[in-house]
C-alpha cells in the first residue's frame, strides 16, 4: 500500500512538473509572437493632456516676498 502511494505521488508530481514546463514555454512563445506582431501593428499612443492648475497669484507673491526677506537676513 505504501508503494502504491509513492507511485501515485511520483506520477502526480511528474504530471504537474510537465504541465508547468509546457506552460512556461508557451508563455515565452506567446511573448515573442506578440513582440513580432507589435512591430507591424503598434498600439496608438494618445498625447498626454496637460492640465494647468490655476494658482492664486497673491499667494505666490507672498511666498516670493518671504523668500526674499529670508535671503536678506
Amino acid at each position: 500500500m505504501l508503494q502504491e502511494g509513492l507511485i501515485i505521488t511520483v506520477v502526480g508530481m511528474s504530471t504537474v512538473l510537465l504541465f508547468l514546463t509546457i506552460l512556461v514555454f508557451a508563455m515565452k512563445l506567446m511573448a515573442k509572437t506578440i513582440e513580432f506582431v507589435s512591430k507591424f501593428m503598434p498600439e496608438e499612443v494618445e498625447a498626454p493632456v496637460v492640465v494647468r492648475k490655476e494658482t492664486n497669484t497673491d499667494e505666490e507673491i507672498a511666498v516670493a516676498i518671504a523668500v526674499a526677506k529670508m535671503k536678506m537676513n
